[in-house]
């Protein structure tokens, strides 16, 4: 094993889930996990089986992975249990995953008080319990939860709770500051006393962030000699959040020199993967967060921008682009070109960097973000509008006008009805044509009658399913009067999920906006997959 390589252990779509406000889908869960899969993160822990319904759905049906391998994460057995004989241990190990966590108390204190079992009986559970899990997985790791604390009460217990799961065949075992109250110089000093009696190869590091340390512990742990870190996306989790791998993953790679299997390349989508969580979290991004935040790399005249021109290592420690962001000289905006360049990479556009529409892109999208469109969680409307841009879109219909009706009234059976009606006229291959349709709610109305006015000459729409809808005020100071934006992601028989964006004072009108997105972007899809196979058969 390479002592310079350290492996990411992402907890976002767990420990992440905590965060107060946020309430994660199978949708976005499956979504975040490929992202993550993209960028190069080692194990992606899907949830704990069993806890909820969006979990098991997730567990049942997880994203196929290029780099990533999902982990599961549960308890060790419960006093008076057998570990075949646990229900929760059974859940652990029935899903898809091949790789399961558990976690175990490691501090004295918690044994007698939250388990209520002596030292004893506590290091059989975790023997037993990992030693019954590596029959049935390919790696077993071992979560030892509060376990800074519980090495400063005692020592030796804590330390004996490692080796317990360590000698039993945990492939890590994991130190948790779970109340997040340790400090770096702590962290850095336990990790080298844990290592001496276990290889760095096999610790990893797990901290919360209540003292607004979680990072500066997670990389003092690396420096001790640790191996893997667990965090999150944009520091998520509950209470003060857990350590943040967005800020982890920069620094260990461009500052203190560790190799991971993220790539320089990959490193570049940094700042897009971020925003696009937030996006899907249906929150602003924080604008000053470390190397990824709008602000991040921003210089507002004066001296520093004098500086910064002369030199840009002056005000800034990094090349920004190295994780995605640039740099923003307020009062002359020079960001963009690079960004756009990249996207077309992305989606299999070849362009050259002096085109001109480059250019009138990147205003497009500076015009249209400060109107309120977001292209970071929704990447075919990014696309379409890159698209037409080039001319290579075509006009698969053209909605002449829609009316939506909602009524809200009181039955003869004295129930409370909802109906939604949506009357449409749109022109479609030189023919209009109206059609009407109800709905649950405005939106699904106007998606019934659009379908019921396209299918005929597009059949291929019946596959197309709407998987998710979120609406975000973007002038909440207007109040009902707000500026709106709709997010859309949507599916067909491929399997494959696109995200599409709307913005209006009129929801209903945003909505329509990502709705005509994404049915378009099904429709050119097909096109472009027709077009290569005709290629493909003619080529000789």
């Amino acid at each position: 094993m390479n002592d310079k390589r350290v492996y990411l252990y992402d907890v976002t779509l767990r420990d992440g889930a905590q965060t107060l406000g946020v309430d994660f889908t199978f949708a976005d869960k499956v979504a975040i996990a490929q992202q993550l899969d993209a960028l190069g993160i080692d194990y992606i822990e899907g949830g704990w089986p069993g806890a909820n319904p969006t979990d098991d759905t997730f567990f049942a049906a997880p994203p196929p992975f290029a780099h990533a391998r999902l982990t599961a994460f549960g308890m060790t057995r419960r006093a008076g249990r057998s570990a075949d004989n646990d229900p929760g241990v059974r859940a652990l190990l029935s899903t898809k995953a091949r790789i399961v966590t558990m976690v175990g108390k490691t501090w004295d204190f918690q044994v007698g008080i939250v388990l209520g079992v002596d030292l004893v009986e506590n290091l059989r559970m975790i023997a037993e319990s990992v030693t019954y899990a590596k029959g049935h997985m390919e790696e077993v790791h071992f979560d030892a939860e509060h376990f800074f604390d519980g090495y400063k009460a005692n020592p030796d217990y804590a330390l004996a709770c490692l080796k317990a799961a360590h000698d039993a065949g945990a492939r890590w075992v994991v130190l948790c500051d779970t109340n997040g109250g340790t400090l770096p110089h702590e962290v850095e000093a336990v990790v080298g006393e844990v290592s001496r009696e276990i290889p760095g190869k096999f610790i990893g590091v797990h901290c919360h962030d209540d003292t607004g340390n979680a990072v500066a512990n997670s990389l003092a742990a690396v420096r001790a000699g640790a191996r893997q870190v667990q965090g999150t996306l944009n520091g998520l989790g509950e209470r003060c959040g857990n350590a943040n791998l967005t800020s982890i993953l920069p620094s260990l790679i461009l500052k203190m020199g560790f190799e991971t299997a993220v790539s320089a390349a990959s490193l570049t989508k940094l700042v897009h993967i971020s925003r696009l969580l937030d996006e899907r979290l249906n929150r602003a991004p924080n604008r000053h967060a470390a190397y990824v935040g709008e602000a991040a790399f921003t210089h507002k005249g004066g001296l520093h921008v004098a500086a910064v021109e002369k030199d840009p290592r002056c005000y800034e420690h990094i090349v920004p682009e190295q994780v995605g962001n640039h740099r923003r000289i307020v009062v002359s905006d020079q960001a963009g070109r690079s960004n756009i360049l990249a996207r077309f990479r992305d989606i299999g556009l070849d362009v050259d960097a002096d085109d001109p529409n480059v250019a009138k892109l990147v205003e497009e999208v500076k015009q249209r973000e400060y109107k309120g469109y977001a292209y970071d969680g929704a990447e075919a409307s990014f696309e379409l509008l890159a698209r037409r841009m080039l001319g290579q879109v075509p006009e698969f219909f053209r909605l002449t006008s829609f009316r939506v009706t909602d009524e809200r009234r009181w039955s003869d059976k004295n129930e409370l009805v909802t109906l939604s009606e949506a009357t449409i006229k749109a022109e479609v291959n030189g023919t209009i044509r109206m059609e009407v349709a109800e709905g649950n709610g405005p939106v699904n109305a106007l998606d019934a009658a659009l379908r019921k006015a396209l299918t005929p000459t597009y059949p291929r729409l019946e596959t197309l399913k709407l998987v998710d809808y979120k609406v975000r005020i973007l002038t909440p100071e207007a109040a009902t009067a707000a500026v709106t934006r709709v997010m859309i992601e949507s599916t067909d028989e491929t399997g494959e999920r696109w995200s599409t964006v709307g913005v209006s004072p009129n929801v209903i009108d945003a909505s329509y906006n990502a709705l005509h997105d994404a049915i378009t972007f099904k429709l050119l899809q097909e096109r472009l997959r027709t077009t290569a196979e005709d290629r493909a058969e003619v080529t000789p």
